[in-house]
């Protein structure tokens, strides 16, 4: 009879050590501003006056506390899972590289286009700044349709200027359009 040893045995699968999970840090961030919006929405919520309608049981409250409150809930969650090992997997269909590095340009033009609608919505109004920032937004994504992005973007600033407006009672700035819409 031979004592037992380590050394596998003819035939059988090497006997390896279990791997520990590789830990995406960068989760991390995504947890710390998921806290950060869902806090300030339960913040604000708070903060809001009450009284809009006698007969509404519900108020204005409920809607920012319970997204506030699932963000933060979700952060946790996603908190204690990063160091499980849990990653975000690329779907089958995506026809993206994740290797590939970021294309810094591409997100340096569009925030600059939403920095730009910010300054430009009380001025232009918001039918012309919708339309200039769906063009300017489908330019750099890569559509080389400069008429039709700009005749789309204009039926959307007018039919969300009109939704806004009409639909839900909220006035979106007019700008130069002001008496015209």
């Amino acid at each position: 009879m031979t004592a037992p040893t380590d050394e596998p045995t003819q035939g059988s699968e090497p006997i390896t050590e279990p791997v520990a999970p590789t830990v995406d840090r960068a989760q991390y961030l995504v947890c710390a501003v998921l806290v950060a919006v869902g806090a300030f929405l339960f913040y604000d919520a708070l903060n809001l006056p009450g009284g809009f309608a006698k007969v509404d049981p519900v108020g204005p409250r409920l809607f920012p506390m319970v997204v506030g409150a699932g963000l933060v809930l979700l952060a946790v969650i996603l908190a204690i899972a990063i160091p499980r090992g849990s990653r975000g997997e690329a779907d089958a269909g995506e026809d993206i590289d994740p290797d590939r590095p970021s294309d810094w340009r591409t997100v340096g033009l569009l925030v600059a286009i939403f920095v730009a609608t910010i300054l430009l919505v009380l001025p232009l109004g918001w039918t012309i700044t919708s339309a200039l920032m769906f063009a300017a937004s489908a330019t750099v994504l890569g559509s080389k349709h400069y008429v039709r992005n700009l005749v789309i973007g204009a039926v959307l600033g007018v039919v969300s200027f009109y939704a806004f407006y009409s639909g839900l009672g909220i006035p979106l700035p007019a700008g130069i359009l002001d008496g015209i819409l």
